[in-house]
């Protein structure tokens, strides 16, 4: 049984990390997050202490190794994106292991430093790829990886998830803090296309708004028309019309590709991998870093192959 503590634990993504801990039999030992609407904690482990601040939970932390010989061996961090560097650097000079979530961090150099760091510390430094352990996505990967086809897949990519005021009130509607629309809500598809179809060929950008962004990325095996939007003005009619406040579609040569369900138990998959040693870890998702970082500073063009959503 290992000892984990969690870094963000008011947040929308932390039950997931939660259920992780507790279907891989091991103990949360401490939480952390200035909010405190944690009752979801009662649920995996409620005899876990709790801190609003910063300071008390890592002089807790080191109070359990010093006084109690408790070893904290993994820090799981759900917190804001721009965030993560920081929070990364403090579970490795606790000698712990990182998972964090996705984006790992910002900007590409961010992950050159951190390995540097890395390579200097007792842990590692993992994070969350669910779409590469999605059974839909590993066949994907296999028919591309064994194909004779000589021409590249022609994709295009759609993912609309409505979003309220409330989203330019808080962090993620910070561009500094998430990293803008394409980090926040696409950097796990770009990972996923970028692990099945190659490196990076072609980057192209022709829209970027505060609420939506598309482009074009062209890998060595794939055409890739994307769209990202958080606009519900953007669903498609039958979408709306059915009530539905989220579309997300990829085709694959005008072929659906289905991948709908199958996620509830990705990050207890992500998990038991980490626990073996085998986790995704920061050469895996650098490729994913750099797509967005460039998506988020490249000149806008008027011209290419543009996706049929833009207007």
């Amino acid at each position: 049984m290992k000892n984990f503590a969690l870094i963000g634990a008011a947040g929308y993504i932390a039950p997931r990390h939660l259920k992780a801990i507790k279907d891989t039999n091991n103990n949360l030992i401490a939480a952390l997050d200035k909010f405190d609407s944690v009752g979801v904690m009662d649920s995996y482990f409620p005899n876990a202490d709790f801190f609003v601040e910063f300071e008390r939970f890592d002089r807790h932390i080191e109070k359990l190794k010093r006084n109690q010989n408790i070893h904290l061996d993994y820090v799981s961090i759900c917190t804001p994106n721009y965030l993560h560097d920081s929070h990364i650097r403090m579970a490795l000079r606790r000698g712990a292991h990182a998972i964090c979530e996705k984006p790992i961090v910002l900007n590409p150099w961010n992950i050159d430093a951190l390995a540097a760091i890395e390579k200097e510390s007792e842990g590692n430094i993992y994070t969350i790829l669910q779409l590469r352990l999605h059974e839909s996505i590993i066949q994907l990967k296999n028919k591309v990886d064994s194909s004779i086809k000589k021409e590249k897949y022609d994709i295009d990519l759609t993912y609309i998830t409505s979003r309220g005021k409330w989203y330019d009130i808080s962090w993620k509607g910070d561009e500094s803090k998430s990293g803008g629309i394409a980090t926040n809500i696409g950097v796990h598809f770009y990972d996923m296309l970028s692990w099945v179809f190659g490196n990076v060929q072609e980057n192209m950008v022709h829209l970027r708004e505060k609420n939506k962004a598309a482009g074009y990325l062209e890998f060595e095996n794939a055409r890739v028309r994307w769209f990202l939007s958080i606009d519900e003005n953007d669903l498609p009619k039958e979408i709306k019309e059915k009530g539905q406040r989220t579309y997300r579609s990829i085709t694959i040569d005008d072929e659906e590709l289905e991948f709908s369900k199958g996620f509830t138990e990705l990050h207890t998959k992500s998990y038991k991998k980490i626990l073996l040693g085998n986790g995704f870890g920061l050469q895996d998702v650098k490729r994913s870093i750099e797509i967005v970082h460039d998506i988020r500073n490249k000149e806008i063009l008027k011209t290419g192959e543009n996706h049929p959503f833009i207007k």
